[in-house]
């Protein structure tokens, strides 16, 4: 009955989810003439299939089923393309080939091209077979180090390499800049064409990759009688579910998530902690922490050393964190609307009730810091002033140059992710990552098979893999919402998505904002998350910290390698783009957790004395230990 539920519309604006503004015409004439009154009742289904006058004979008879149909053929397609759509794919494939075919001026550039690479290919070929030693003709990317090692420098090992970095640079040619083509069609050929020729790498094979046959000379073939024992463990792992999550140093409450503190409230989507003070006094204004829901709360909270809550207890900040439900099938129709009201409101009413009579600072991590925009948005809009400032970790607020992960988002693609969460009622994690993994196939994928399976070295296991091995699953409705709303139209940052049936732009908010990008991020690019810069109305702080999407927020004061850049634009400042502020903006060594820290407390308003742990006598007595009874569930 799930499909019956959602064709029905709401009578009015009251009725609309977040983010579906109700239709309003915009030429209606009062002296229009009513549409004919019903003979009859007619129930959602009947009101559905109802057609114009004279077009009955163009019914479908049984819409739903047929719908339905559809629906699961392409729930049981997705199970073996990894949720992938075909027709993404194929039309974008078929762009390609016919603009390129009627292109000649590119195929005989093409032509000239592969004709002067393949000269100096073969030059350099026969100058090695003659032990003459040449500059190598081509050169891998920055990032592709696989060929990097001293093995690949000999023949016919150093002319494999080449043929294939030969063959790279040619269908990266061959499939970017084909007049005609859309952008994003040209980005899915050229994604595809690379994890093509990722798969057909000489340094996947045991043959043709020198590092590997001599690792195996060397240990008499030890390495792979241990990359088989890997690869059953793998099979293993994957039949039963056995993680990193299950190593005994890294058990959440244990080794990871194991800062002190209680859960104070829990509703049917989270549970909210509060973690134990360790300060005779503590700043005036707690945090809320509100993390993404696609993996577990306690990357904020992993091994102690490196905890970001544990930090910022012991600088005498009061934190709170939201820990989200995993949810499962029966949480179908959980929207973004539920896990703004049930997540973000419900955690801020807890809070202003333990600690009453003062501002919140909100931290939104990903995802989290997405929804938290929307909610500061919607309660600046409705004068709710409760936030003293907002911080988006990794967030985006825009997201129409939203990185790689673009390359699945299209009205295709979603409409097929769609429906093979429409079969299951939820997306699953092992879809999430391995649309994650692809994007970085070399590093995730094949870099991992060949140090494993070939090389029979097995991974060290540490807090940030444990937890990255501990996927949540994503409700249909709300992924889809989040999906569409977000990225395939952009609503936000448009001032097109509603909350209660009413608008909310991000100009409204004016506590002041914090946004940090980290300088390798794939998931969330920095210079998209710059944007909120030119989103908001108020005083913006951005810090570019390096590392990635995770390591990059996980970085703890002393840890080795770390740098960032930070610069405030009050409102009233001009604009200054992106690349600009990475050359002007000074780079300073160590930890950005600091200036942030410092940044929070310019933006409190004292020191007092601890809250206590809950408030029982207004209803949010201490439940339980953290990390709680969510975090825990698979």
């Amino acid at each position: 009955m799930n499909e019956i539920r959602t064709a029905q519309r709401p009578k009015d604006a009251a009725q609309q989810p977040d983010g579906i503004a109700a239709p309003v015409p915009a030429d209606a004439s009062p002296a229009a003439p009513p549409p004919p009154a019903p003979t009859g009742h007619l129930n959602p289904v009947h009101q559905m299939m109802a057609l114009p006058a004279g077009m009955d004979q163009f019914r479908t008879p049984f819409p739903i089923f047929t719908e339905s149909t559809d629906r699961l053929m392409h729930a049981i397609q997705g199970r073996f393309t990894n949720a992938l759509s075909p027709a993404s794919l194929l039309l974008a494939y078929l762009d390609w080939l016919v603009h390129l075919a009627n292109s000649p001026g590119k195929v005989g550039e093409l032509a000239q091209n592969a004709l002067s690479k393949a000269l100096p290919l073969a030059r350099y070929t026969l100058d090695t077979m003659a032990g003459r030693t040449d500059p190598d003709p081509f050169v891998p990317l920055a990032h592709d180090s696989r060929f990097a090692s001293d093995g690949w420098q000999k023949f016919p090992f150093n002319v494999m390499s080449q043929a294939f970095l030969y063959t790279e640079q040619w269908w990266h040619y061959a499939t970017t800049n084909v007049r005609g083509v859309g952008k994003h069609r040209q980005n899915v050929v050229e994604f595809t064409a690379r994890q093509l020729l990722d798969i057909m790498s000489p340094a996947n094979y045991l043959w043709t990759n020198p590092d590997v046959i001599q690792t195996t000379i060397e240990q008499n073939g030890q390495n792979l009688a241990r990359g088989l024992q890997n690869l059953s463990d793998d099979i293993m792992r994957n039949l039963t579910g056995r993680d990193y999550a299950k190593d005994e140093r890294f058990q959440v409450g244990k080794g990871v998530a194991c800062t002190p503190g209680k859960v104070v409230f829990r509703n049917k989507l989270i549970e909210l902690i509060q973690y134990a003070p360790t300060t005779e006094t503590v700043h005036a204004e707690p945090i809320l922490i509100v993390p993404a829901w696609i993996m577990k709360y306690y990357i904020l909270d992993l091994s102690p050393q490196n905890s970001m809550v544990k930090w910022l207890v012991s600088k005498g900040h009061t934190v709170f964190v939201i820990s989200w439900k995993n949810p499962g099938a029966e949480d179908r129709d959980m929207g973004m609307a539920d896990y703004r009201r049930l997540g973000v409101m419900a955690a801020l009413d807890a809070i202003n009730a333990i600690v009453p009579n003062q501002k919140v600072h909100g931290a939104g991590y990903c995802l989290g810091g997405t929804l938290l925009s929307i909610a500061a948005s919607a309660m600046a809009r409705d004068g709710d002033d409760r936030l003293a400032s907002v911080t988006l970790l990794a967030a985006q607020t825009d997201f129409e140059d939203a990185g790689e992960i673009m390359l699945f988002i299209d009205e295709s693609q979603v409409t097929y992710l769609e429906d093979v969460m429409w079969d299951q009622g939820y997306l699953d994690t092992k879809q999430m990552a391995g649309a994650f993994q692809m994007l970085r196939s070399n590093d995730l994928v094949w870099s991992r098979m060949i140090r494993q399976y070939l090389l029979g070295e097995s991974d060290t296991a540490n807090d940030l893999m444990a937890w990255n091995s501990d996927a949540t699953r994503l409700p249909y409705k709300m992924h889809t919402e989040y999906l569409r709303r977000l990225f395939l139209n952009n609503s936000l940052s448009k001032g097109r998505y509603t909350v209660e049936g009413r608008p909310i732009a991000l100009t409204d908010i004016r506590a002041p904002i914090c946004a940090v990008g980290t300088t390798k991020d794939h998931v969330a690019p920095w210079k998209s998350v710059y944007k909120i810069g030119i989103l908001s109305d108020t005083d913006v702080t951005f810090i570019l910290a390096s590392g990635g999407h995770n390591a990059g927020i996980v970085s703890e004061p002393g840890h080795r390698g770390r740098s960032y850049q930070i610069n405030t634009r009050a409102d009233a400042d001009k604009y200054v783009d992106p690349d600009t502020w990475v050359l002007v903006t000074p780079q300073h060594q160590g930890s950005w957790w600091e200036p942030w820290e410092e940044w929070l407390v310019a933006n409190s308003s004292g020191r007092i004395a601890p809250p206590g742990m809950g408030a029982t006598d207004a209803g949010y007595p201490p439940i339980a230990e953290a990390p709680g009874f969510y975090v825990h569930m698979p």
